[in-house]
C-alpha cells in the first residue's frame, strides 16, 4: 500500500470540518494567529479552538509557537506536494464572502485586543 495514503487520510479528515476550514482560511490570509484570535473571530471556547487547531497540527497542516501561555499557529512550511496543493486549492475556493466576514471579525477582534479587551494582545 502507498505510504502516502494514511497521511492523506489525516489531511482530508482534518479539512473535513467547517470550523477547521475557516481556521485554515484565516491563516492563509493572515499569516499567524493566536488561539485567542480564533476564539474571538469564531465565537468558540479556548478548549474547542485548541482542539481543532491540534487536529490541524497533527495532520501536519499547521505549526505552532508558544508565547507565554498562548499558542500561535501558522500554515506549516515545507508541506508535502499533496498537502501544499490542497492548501493552495483552499486559498482559491473558500468563499470570498465568508472570508470577508471572517477577516472583518478578525479586524474588530484585533482592535478590541489593542484596547486591552483581548486576551493575548
Amino acid at each position: 500500500m502507498d505510504k502516502r495514503i494514511p497521511e492523506l487520510t489525516r489531511v482530508f479528515k482534518a479539512l473535513g470540518d467547517e470550523t477547521r476550514l475557516q481556521m485554515v482560511g484565516l491563516l492563509l490570509h493572515s499569516g499567524e494567529l493566536c488561539v485567542c484570535d480564533f476564539m474571538g473571530v469564531l465565537g468558540t471556547t479556548q478548549s474547542k479552538a485548541s482542539r481543532h487547531l491540534r487536529y490541524l497540527f497533527n495532520a501536519g497542516l499547521v505549526s505552532d509557537r508558544r508565547e507565554a501561555v498562548w499558542v500561535h499557529y501558522r500554515i506549516s512550511e515545507g508541506l508535502d506536494s499533496e498537502a501544499e496543493g490542497l492548501v493552495e486549492y483552499l486559498r482559491g475556493v473558500l468563499s470570498e464572502e465568508r472570508l470577508a466576514v471572517l477577516l472583518g471579525r478578525l479586524e474588530e477582534w484585533r482592535a478590541s485586543k489593542s484596547t486591552g479587551v483581548g486576551c493575548c494582545g
